[in-house]
């Protein structure tokens, strides 16, 4: 089953000829959720085949326009192309004021139903759940309140094996205990362990999505062992100061925090625009944590 992370947008503050502001899908078992929504959003959508109408789940991490200014065209367009399905936006409690205002100033047609889900990025709190995954929320630290978020799935049931089925002769009825982890007794009265008449399920795999935000060693309970993580790299370390003022991080930072935490893999985004070679990026974060990648737009990283 599919779970990978497209990057749409890498670039902070302000999109630049080749790159957009902030914007990432993550496929969870063909379920698309769109982490910020920065400025061309909906043209990077197109550009590399996400279909809208397979997103029904908006994440918001803060405030700050290129995270969000894509936001108001893509609803416009959803109303355009006649949306039914609901559409679920998780924001700062601010921003539905501002939806709704920008709904009335621009005469917005929403034949769907918007359910908004207000955040409070000072806690973490669990906002999403399916049959598949949840959601919680990471506090960042910033300038403004902001949220990263935890993607993890949710531990699947033991597989059995298909010969002990036949060599026990395991009635259906059975099945679904043997899979939660109970022996089976035989019509002869013996006990077959589980361990003999199953498979270990697959690992649940996680993602953590964490910006904006400065170095911060307290997320480290919340993002330990992820098998992906995101975290911005604004700036190369010469800059820490810059970094520590603006409460961005360095891509030497971002490292650090992938070392510490022990996790899978790091994508590096948020990128300055003040870089043209991203490579440099890349290179000091690499001397600290070796599995690190650039978020290039169009990229999609997948956990197995």
């Amino acid at each position: 089953m599919t779970f990978s992370l497209t990057i749409l947008g890498n670039s902070s503050a302000i999109p630049t000829s080749t790159r957009y502001t902030s914007a990432h899908v993550l496929n969870v078992h063909e379920r698309f959720f769109l982490i910020d929504c920065g400025e061309g959003t909906q043209m990077q959508l197109r550009r590399h085949k996400i279909k809208l109408g397979k997103i029904n789940h908006i994440f918001i991490s803060h405030l700050h326009g290129d995270h969000t200014f894509g936001l108001f065209g893509l609803l416009s367009s959803y109303g355009i192309l006649n949306r039914k399905a609901d559409l679920h936006i998780y924001a700062s409690p601010d921003l539905e004021r501002i939806i709704n205002d920008n709904v009335l100033a621009f005469n917005i047609f929403l034949p769907y139903k918007l359910a908004f889900h207000a955040l409070d990025c000072s806690i973490s709190e669990r906002i999403y759940e399916d049959e598949n995954l949840w959601v919680e929320t990471i506090p960042m630290k910033h300038r403004i309140a902001t949220c990263g978020f935890l993607f993890k799935e949710k531990p699947k049931l033991k597989n059995i094996r298909k010969e002990a089925i036949e060599k026990y002769r395991i009635p259906v009825k059975e099945i679904i205990r043997i899979k939660e982890g109970a022996d089976f007794k035989t019509s002869a009265g013996q006990i077959i362990s589980n361990m003999e008449l199953t498979l270990d399920p697959p690992k649940p795999r996680s993602f953590a999505y964490c910006a904006d935000t400065c170095y911060h060693k307290g997320i480290i309970t919340k993002i330990n062992n992820v098998d992906l993580l995101y975290h911005e790299a604004t700036y190369t370390h010469d800059l820490a100061d810059r970094a520590k003022e603006t409460y961005h991080s360095t891509s030497y930072e971002a490292a650090l925090l992938a070392s510490e935490a022990k996790v899978g893999k790091l994508v590096l985004g948020h990128f300055s625009p003040r870089y043209k070679n991203l490579d440099i990026l890349l290179n000091e974060a690499r001397k600290v944590f070796k599995n690190t990648f650039i978020g290039e737009e169009g990229l999609t990283f997948s956990i197995e």
